[in-house]
């Protein structure tokens, strides 16, 4: 019996020191945060992309502008000759403002799409060097998670290190 109760203390005794070593060799799990948008939008060449997006958007708005000119131009015109008319006339000049007014919406919609391909694309080299920065950054740091820190992303976390001086230091921005 007493061999028994031996042989179970020295095999608790293992347990306890295997949980025990276990434990310690677990590091604790370093996690950081940074504002990806404001780090976006401090990066250098932003500046640079804003007023391209900007300069194509009115390029856009200038186009859209001028047909909707041409629009109510057509559309004065038939409101002020549309009595003296014949019906096939007037069913010809209402077709006729009813496409333009199709490719008035065809065009907006195509514009904004176009505008939204032309940022992700301008903005992706930006983004790419954003997320390498953060990346090498969290690993000289030893950090297993570096999460994005703009509000309504992060809904609760214990406090955490935020790494975007050392992020921008890495891209050179001050």
């Amino acid at each position: 019996m007493k061999k028994v109760t031996k042989i179970i203390a020295v095999i608790a005794l293992f347990i306890g020191i295997a949980f025990a070593s276990q434990a310690q060799s677990q590091a604790p799990q370093k996690i950081g945060h940074v504002n990806f948008n404001e780090l976006l939008q401090s990066m250098p060449g932003i500046d640079s992309v804003r007023i391209a997006l900007q300069e194509y958007q009115q390029t856009l708005t200038d186009q859209m502008d001028q047909m909707r000119v041409e629009f109510e131009n057509k559309y004065l015109d038939y409101q002020s000759k549309s009595a003296g008319m014949s019906d096939i006339i007037k069913q010809n000049k209402e077709q006729e403002l009813a496409q333009l007014q199709e490719r008035i919406d065809a065009f907006q919609q195509q514009a904004q799409q176009e505008l939204q391909n032309k940022q992700a694309a301008m903005l992706q080299p930006l983004i790419n060097e954003a997320k390498q920065a953060v990346s090498d950054v969290a690993k000289e740091l030893g950090y297993n998670y570096v999460l994005n820190s703009i509000e309504d992303v992060v809904l609760y976390s214990e406090p955490t290190d935020d790494l975007m001086p050392q992020v921008k230091a890495k891209l050179g921005i001050e």
